[in-house]
């Protein structure tokens, strides 16, 4: 039950960042639901291992990198879910700290 109800908010985060941003671009609620499960399944197993490749580039930029990370995943995810368009790694990069600071939200109302 927890996995659903973590699906349906995330997938109400990623509608809400793609309605706020005009360079990312949504068909629809069952697309929303699509990219929160790709990104989700991304930055499960995908992430972890870039993270680990690139940590002499996230000491040297004192964790700057981990931002430019967040943004490929996002275009990673546009480039596999049809109806699901980012204009452009800025717009990446600010759908992703928006669905961060949304998720951040979420999470800390859910563990409350």
């Amino acid at each position: 039950m927890g996995i659903l109800i973590t699906l349906i908010l995330n997938t109400i985060a990623v509608f809400a960042a793609a309605y706020i941003l005009p360079g990312v671009r949504l068909e629809g609620w069952t697309t929303a639901i699509v990219v929160a499960i790709v990104l989700g399944a991304v930055n499960s197993f995908l992430r972890p291992i870039i993270f680990l490749l690139t940590i002499p580039i996230n000491i040297l930029t004192l964790g700057l990198f981990t931002f430019v990370i967040m943004a490929l995943m996002v275009l990673l995810v546009s480039s596999i879910v049809p109806g699901f368009e980012v204009r452009g790694f800025w717009w990446a990069l600010a759908f992703a700290l928006v669905l961060a600071i949304f998720n951040s939200f979420i999470n800390s109302i859910t563990s409350a």
